[in-house]
C-alpha cells in the first residue's frame, strides 16, 4: 500500500522558488575575474550568513566595506543590487506551489534569509504571501541544517515528521530534515520536482511535468 500523502509540503526559497547567484550580478557589474578576486579577499558568504540569522543588513555590509576600504564600493553592491543577485523567479517551481495551495495543499515556507531582505523579496514576489506558514531563519535566529529550526517547524506546524515533504537544493539540509523523519526532495529541476510531488500523491498543473 503506498505511503499516505504528505500533509504538508515544505519549500526552500533560495534556488528552489528564487534564483540566488550573487556571482552572476557581481560578474555583470565588475567583470568574472575581478569578483573572483573579491570573494577570494572578502568574506561576504560569512557576513551574508549573519544576516541570515538576523543581522542588520544595511549595518554589516557597511562594517564589512570598512574593514576593506579598498572593496568598499564593491561590497556595498550587496545592499544596493540585492535584488539582482536574487533574481528571477523559478516560474515553474512557482507555479507548483501555487497549485498545491489551489487544491488546499498545506505550503509552507522554510529558509536562510535575513530580516531585511526577505521583506525586499516579498515586496519583489508576491508569491511569497502564499504560504500557510513561514519560517525563516533571520527571523527564528535558528538555520539550516540546525536540528533546532526543523524542531520548532514540527512544534509550531503540530504536523508529525513523516507527514513533511521538504524541498531544497542543498543535500545537507535535506539529509538533516530526513534525519528527523521528514520526506526529502534535492531540487535540481522543476520536472524533477513535479514527478516528486505526483509519486507522493499530490495534485500538479500538467504543464508542471513537463518543464
Amino acid at each position: 500500500m503506498p505511503p499516505s500523502p504528505p500533509a504538508a509540503v515544505v519549500f526552500d526559497i533560495g534556488n528552489v522558488l528564487i534564483e540566488w547567484n550573487p556571482a552572476r550580478m557581481y560578474d555583470a557589474s565588475i567583470g568574472a575575474q575581478e569578483r573572483a578576486r573579491l570573494f577570494d579577499e572578502v568574506d561576504l558568504d560569512g557576513m551574508n550568513a549573519a544576516l541570515d540569522r538576523g543581522a542588520p543588513f544595511l549595518e554589516s555590509v557597511l562594517a564589512l566595506a570598512a574593514r576593506h576600504p579598498g572593496r568598499a564600493a564593491q561590497i556595498r553592491l550587496w545592499h544596493d543590487r540585492w535584488i539582482d543577485m536574487a533574481s528571477p523567479s523559478i516560474e515553474g517551481s512557482v507555479a507548483l506551489l501555487l497549485a498545491l495551495r489551489e487544491a488546499g495543499v498545506p505550503v509552507l515556507a522554510l529558509s536562510n534569509f535575513g530580516v531585511e531582505t526577505f521583506a525586499i523579496a516579498e515586496r519583489h514576489y508576491p508569491f511569497l504571501a502564499a504560504f500557510d506558514r513561514r519560517y525563516i531563519s533571520g527571523h527564528l535566529g535558528l538555520m539550516k541544517p540546525e536540528a533546532a529550526i526543523y524542531a520548532h517547524v514540527e512544534a509550531d506546524s503540530g504536523l508529525a515528521p513523516e507527514s513533511l515533504l521538504f524541498i531544497d537544493d542543498r543535500p545537507e539540509n535535506i539529509a538533516a530534515a530526513e534525519a528527523r523523519g521528514w520526506r526529502g526532495h534535492v531540487f535540481d529541476s522543476v520536472a524533477g520536482l513535479a514527478e516528486r510531488l505526483a509519486s507522493e500523491g499530490l495534485p500538479i498543473p500538467a504543464q508542471g511535468a513537463k518543464q
